[in-house]
């Protein structure tokens, strides 16, 4: 089995050492448990999600179409980040080659902006449907969704381009051990002997464009939406307005909850061993909740669910 070492300043890194969520055997054994049920949970329920969508043409609308898009990026956000604990448990191998270690932190980075500009374009979605209803099928078309939809997976995916590049460009680390379960940037950047500055400033960048101007989009939205529904006259209309909103909100808050304990955290309050346990959270328990918040708020998706099941029991 291979060790991490301290490298004292080197250049040609070919590998990195996952430390995990911790070295105490029944620890371990508890977070794999934990880590694995959680992960079939996610997948199945996700899966659940999108074939309900898929098969019930009641929701064929752009609120699922989205809802789709977002089981689909938690299935492989899940599958990127937590397979390193179960195979490491498995194996006893820690050891992660660096281009794979690379690929795992941009597919990480890219996956979790993608989930936001998902979730602001839901957000405008639920805008359109409650301040401007009598246009929301000409506004919402299908053709709408689907280039908002390819739209939230490129950007995504093209604003951690220079983020990745710097990082693959770092010159030295002053160890090959990892103090995560994953490749997570944070603990790279700790390892790092060159100069972060130029990373740090761009991670600025990429953080105006792609975090903190979908929140505010979803701010906005939200603010026309609650002026919107002050204005209904009828207790009842305004029940169900912010019913079709509730299972979003849930979703955004709880992102931006556990988000923001990752990252929004003073220097002073940064430590690794806390940033597992919130990253776990953030990775394995957010996306496995997203599918029942929708399933258990959704009349429309318990009424599908039943459908289908009621459909395969007569089968």
């Amino acid at each position: 089995m291979t060790h991490g070492t301290d490298l004292g300043n080197v250049t040609g890194i070919t590998f990195f050492v996952l430390t995990g969520v911790s070295d105490v055997p029944k620890v371990r054994v508890a977070v794999f448990l934990f880590v694995l049920i959680t992960y079939v949970m996610t997948v199945g329920g996700n899966v659940t999600i999108m074939s309900l969508i898929l098969l019930d043409h009641s929701l064929h609308t752009p609120m699922y179409f989205f809802l789709s898009n977002l089981s689909c990026l938690d299935i492989i956000f899940t599958s990127i980040t937590l397979h390193r604990i179960l195979f490491s448990f498995i194996s006893g191998d820690k050891t992660i080659v660096f281009s794979d270690c690379m690929v795992t932190l941009y597919c990480f980075l890219s996956l979790a902006g993608i989930e936001l500009f998902i979730l602001s374009a839901m957000s405008y979605d639920r805008y359109v449907a409650i301040c401007n209803p009598l246009h929301y099928q000409m506004v919402m078309s299908r053709m709408v969704c689907i280039l908002l939809s390819a739209l939230c997976w490129v950007l995504g995916f093209i604003e951690m381009i220079p983020v990745i590049y710097i990082v693959y460009k770092f010159s030295c680390y002053t160890s090959n051990v990892i103090n995560h379960f994953f490749c997570d940037l944070m603990a790279l950047m700790k390892l790092s002997c060159s100069d972060t500055y130029l990373l740090e400033m761009t991670l600025l960048i990429v953080a105006a464009e792609g975090a903190i101007t979908p929140f505010l989009l979803i701010i906005i939205s939200y603010i026309n939406i609650i002026h919107a529904i002050l204005k209904i006259s009828s207790a009842t209309g305004s029940r169900k307005a912010f019913y079709t909103c509730s299972s979003h909100l849930t979703v955004v808050s709880l992102y931006f909850v556990t988000a923001s304990c990752l990252y929004l955290k003073p220097p002073s309050m940064i430590t690794l061993d806390s940033d597992k346990l919130v990253s776990l959270v953030y990775t394995a328990v957010v996306p496995m909740l997203n599918p029942f918040i929708y399933s258990l708020k959704n009349k429309e998706v318990k009424v599908a669910f039943y459908h289908l099941f009621k459909h395969n029991v007569a089968l």
